[in-house]
Parts: structure tokens; sequence; C-alpha cells
């Protein structure tokens, strides 16, 4: 699978969920500064989000220090779906409810470890197929 993975830091949080994805053997695209740029979260937010949309990766990890700017900043290109995520619970409800494509994750308070878990999350729960009528209701009329 190949997922873009976009924050305006590179931290040690970052680069644990990198090598995670890439341990989980996914081909990551890296969008700010842990991929050597220097830019801000509301750019980074946009350029995840236009990979995301345009079909170019198949999903985004996405961070700044809150989560919430970068979050915002995803979801105002149409076809994304980014969820700020704070445990596994809700990344996986995020998947299951809302076919959520983005996860957000805030750089202030998320561990390691819980980034895993909601990595673990992410990658395996599936949409619930009776959301689908909901899902649709998401696209502009």
């Amino acid at each position: 699978m190949r997922v873009v993975l976009g924050s305006d830091e590179k931290t040690a949080l970052t680069d644990a969920v990198r090598d995670d994805l890439e341990q989980r053997g996914h081909d990551v695209v890296l969008v700010g500064p842990p991929g050597g740029e220097a830019i801000e979260w509301a750019e980074v937010g946009q350029r995840v989000g236009e990979l995301v949309a345009k079909g170019d990766v198949d999903t985004g990890v996405l961070f700044c220090w809150t989560g919430t700017g970068a979050s915002i900043a995803a979801n105002k290109v149409h076809g994304v779906r980014a969820a700020l995520c704070t445990d596994a619970e809700t990344a996986a409800g995020a998947r299951k409810w809302n076919d959520a494509n983005v996860l957000v994750m805030g750089l202030r308070l998320t561990t390691s470890d819980t980034a895993h878990e909601m990595l673990d999350a992410w990658f395996a729960t599936p949409l619930e197929p009776s959301e689908r009528d909901n899902i649709d209701r998401l696209e502009p009329r």
C-alpha cells in the first residue's frame, strides 16, 4: 500500500510512525519536514489531502501539534475524510463508520505506542457496508 505521511515538524513520533509504516511493508511518501521540506501545517494538510484525493496514494497519515489544523486543512480537499484520532477505538470507528482516508494525530500528546495501536486499527478496519448511504451524503450536492 502507498501511504503519504505528512507533518509540519519532524519529531521522534513522525520517525517512529514512518518506521512502523515501512515495517508493515508500505511505500511511504513524505511531505513536510519528515521529507526535508520546511512547510507549515496548512500546506502539509492540503498536500496530503491532494495526494489522497487524486489517488496517488491509498491513504494518509498526518500530524501537527494538536492535529486540529492539519485535519481542517486536509478536509478542505474534495474527497478527503480526515479524522483526528487519539486512540485505536477512535481510529477504528473513523474507518468503520466514516470511511476516513486520512488518519490525523497530534504531536503533543500521542505516544509511539498509541500511534502503533491506531495504525493497527486503521489498517485492519473496513467500512461497515451499512454506512455507505451516510458516506454518500458527505458529497457536495
